[in-house]
């Protein structure tokens, strides 16, 4: 798998032929582009970004087994649906329009769980600050907020091993998550596991949200308020049931901003 850039080639000089990438591809795989990079244009936007590191991958519709992740070197609010680098789940390279290749360390965590859960449709990981300051606290994610009891009871946890660089992780990683769509990895960062990109994001919104409510309660220095568990658990299953959710509503209004603002990631 190459997993470099070459110094001498300038993301902002790799240029795509207009139409190209949309041109070669079904119209089922070009839905799904435009989507992802609305979903990292968005993560950009609501500031869920690591300069070029952290990754949202999206599963390619069809027996292949392929799925898209964005090309090293470009920062998350210049990704584009052509930008996009297509891989298998062996982390080889079958459409890189850019030529700047893959980020090793998204490949081993994305492919681990595309692999393991074929329900998932799209994996995004992040390393805020919020999110990594709960990944270092011992207790985890407290219920102490509505966005944080939405995961009561649905949130896993794997422990840190080090650079995601190692194959062998993989098999712990996807064990840790089990059939959750959203983990804490210790001490690194946040992970959200979607049937959709709209729910990956919105799963990742609100456990962001919640893990900044957790830092900030706790640096108020008051005694924390934490609810009954039966109201946590009550919560959990409220959100689980709204209706709204799978008519992607949010997602919708999302994607409509960004067409009001900025509509060039769908390029």
């Amino acid at each position: 798998m190459d997993d470099r850039i070459d110094p001498a080639i300038e993301p902002a000089a790799c240029v795509i032929e207009p139409g190209s990438v949309r041109a070669r591809v079904s119209a089922e795989e070009w839905a799904v582009r435009v989507d992802l990079a609305a979903c990292y244009r968005c993560a950009a936007l609501y500031r869920m970004t690591d300069l070029i590191y952290t990754h949202i991958s999206a599963r390619v519709p069809g027996p292949e087994e392929h799925f898209l992740i964005n090309a090293f070197g470009l920062t998350w609010d210049e990704i584009t649906a052509s930008s996009l680098v297509k891989i298998d789940l062996d982390g080889e390279i079958i459409d890189d329009p850019t030529g700047l290749g893959i980020n090793r360390a998204g490949y081993v965590i994305h492919a681990a769980v595309h692999r393991a859960r074929p329900d998932v449709a799209c994996v995004m990981h992040t390393h805020t600050a919020a999110g990594i300051a709960v990944s270092a606290q011992e207790q985890g994610l407290l219920p102490i907020s509505q966005h944080a009891m939405r995961f009561h009871g649905r949130l896993a946890y794997h422990p840190y091993e080090g650079v995601a660089l190692d194959l062998d992780e993989q098999q712990r990683l996807v064990r840790d998550l089990g059939m959750q769509r959203a983990m804490i990895l210790c001490n690194h960062g946040l992970l959200t596991a979607g049937e959709t990109v709209a729910q990956a994001f919105d799963l990742m919104y609100y456990l962001e949200r919640a893990c900044t409510a957790q830092v900030d309660a706790l640096a108020g220095g008051s005694t924390l308020r934490i609810p009954p568990l039966h109201v946590a658990e009550k919560v959990a299953a409220q959100f689980a049931a709204l209706p709204y959710k799978k008519k992607q509503t949010e997602w919708r209004a999302l994607r409509r901003a960004l067409d009001r603002t900025d509509p060039s990631y769908r390029d």
